[in-house]
């Protein structure tokens, strides 16, 4: 498995807009009207990356403990289906189904999300803020496959958790490692 980090790009960002078909409703959604007006976790993954499938159980746990707190979470996956199958929009469906996805799960076709957002890896983590500046770019914590560290979600926690106090995120963050998004040629 080839360890890809997270691209790294000045913090302060805006969110770029988008509307994608969510596998699990069936519908087209767009950022605007799954957007949170106080924080909006996006996270590219996918179904068979193992860094993905490592921490999947605490991204779940995690969106059940802050989605209540009015933090919006936004699952994206934005591989060639033509050489991965296994990260087709059906396939994606069953694996929301399958881990409880509290959250949607957008299948970004065109790639053109991921490219808009400077998605590298699989799992890539952003956090905007109530006007969708971003404030966060990095790991989920330090866990990864066989390096035995616990599975926390640690760092996204610590950055929720400042802005839901109005309080400034951390501006030290580590990147996400994980498979690299597997862009059509």
């Amino acid at each position: 498995m080839a360890q890809t980090p997270t691209t790294l790009i000045p913090l302060g960002f805006e969110a770029p807009a988008f509307s994608l078909h969510d596998t699990i409703s069936g519908k087209v959604k767009s950022l605007n009207e799954l957007k949170s007006d106080k924080a909006t976790v996006i996270m590219f993954i996918c179904n068979h990356c193992p860094f993905v499938v490592h921490v999947i159980d605490e991204l779940v746990r995690l969106a059940n403990d802050y989605i209540p707190k009015g933090v919006s979470f936004i699952a994206i996956s934005s591989n060639d289906v033509e050489k991965y199958p296994q990260d087709s929009p059906e396939m994606m469906k069953e694996f929301a189904a399958a881990n409880k996805f509290p959250f949607p799960y957008l299948y970004d076709e065109t790639q053109d999300v991921a490219r808009a957002y400077s998605a590298a890896c699989t799992p890539d983590f952003s956090i905007f803020d109530s006007d969708l500046k971003c404030v966060y770019r990095g790991q989920l914590d330090d866990s990864r496959p066989s390096n035995g560290k616990p599975i926390t979600g640690k760092d996204i926690r610590e950055a929720l958790d400042a802005i839901l106090a109005g309080k400034s995120v951390n501006a030290e963050q580590k990147v996400s490692i994980g498979c690299n998004i597997k862009w059509r040629q």
